[in-house]
């Protein structure tokens, strides 16, 4: 990729992995969220992660204090300030397409006619986002997987009018934070959240149907398929306010009656019960 530039938009749970992926990899790297109070937030958690990578043995602790005051210096809440110079942009703002659009016209408007412009929404198709820029040949989709810093595994979008110099560019930048990649076709839900909400939403309706406890769902999932955590950790730990979300989204494109959220994780997200965020989901947190 030419240029070291790179700005991350939005500092939640993603955001915030992939500006500390980008910053352990050398890139001056800015920032930008929407208020004061969640660019501390994101900070610290940032400053959390990357004391584990200091206790594991990965990194030094002087190299952790200089990704961290790097990424201090170049955090922001103005996206005018943080992405004016990007070379390459990757929006991770909350999933709603009307939010994500009016930061791309505004990140069309900023950004130099050579910077490329990456979403890492879990759901919403490329093209339209790209559809709202004069740049559709330079946005792609770059998607994440969570946590950022521990997962490789990077899904890289090519929308309607993305051309081969993005795709070669944003594969040559991914590949340089030491993630590996898989290119695919724009199409709501993409293939990792096409499959794992599949997958959540039939174990959410096994509990409806009263097949087994969630505790033992999880179990029986965790020790037949060697995952780390079962599909219930796994909802409360994305959010399951996410995870309906992303359900309906496909749904609403394609009228596929297996996406139709559960009832039962529909009821939870009216509940308030949206996870480890809300200290309570399908288990209870402190």
């Amino acid at each position: 990729m030419n240029g070291k530039r790179v700005c991350v938009v939005g500092m939640g749970v993603m955001g915030s992995g992939i500006v500390q992926v980008c910053a352990q990899a050398g890139y001056d790297v800015s920032v930008v969220s929407r208020s004061e109070e969640s660019l501390k937030r994101g900070l610290e958690k940032i400053k959390k992660d990357v004391s584990r990578f200091v206790k594991k043995g990965h990194i030094k602790q002087e190299e952790a204090d200089g990704i961290v005051n790097a990424i201090t210096a170049n955090a922001t809440t103005s996206l005018e300030e943080g992405a004016k110079g990007a070379d390459f942009v990757i929006e991770a703002v909350y999933e709603n397409m009307e939010l994500k659009q009016a930061v791309f016209r505004e990140l069309d408007r900023i950004c130099p006619e050579h910077a490329i412009l990456g979403s890492n929404t879990s759901t919403f198709p490329i093209t339209a986002l790209a559809a709202v820029t004069e740049r559709p040949d330079k946005v792609i989709g770059v998607h994440f997987m969570n946590p950022v810093p521990l997962m490789k595994g990077v899904e890289v979008i090519k929308a309607l009018m993305t051309s081969e110099d993005t795709i070669s560019k944003t594969l040559e930048f991914v590949h340089s934070l030491g993630k590996e990649t898989v290119t695919v076709k724009d199409s709501p839900g993409f293939v990792t959240s096409r499959m794992m909400c599949l997958i959540l939403n039939e174990a959410v309706k096994m509990r409806e149907n009263e097949l087994a406890s969630i505790e033992d769902i999880d179990k029986i999932l965790r020790l037949s398929f060697n995952w780390p955590l079962g599909p219930f950790q796994l909802l409360d730990l994305i959010g399951i306010d996410i995870v309906t979300a992303v359900l309906n989204t496909i749904y609403n494109e394609t009228g596929w009656e297996r996406f139709k959220p559960a009832v039962l994780m529909t009821q939870m997200v009216r509940a308030g019960r949206t996870g480890r965020k809300a200290g309570r989901g399908f288990y209870e947190y402190e």
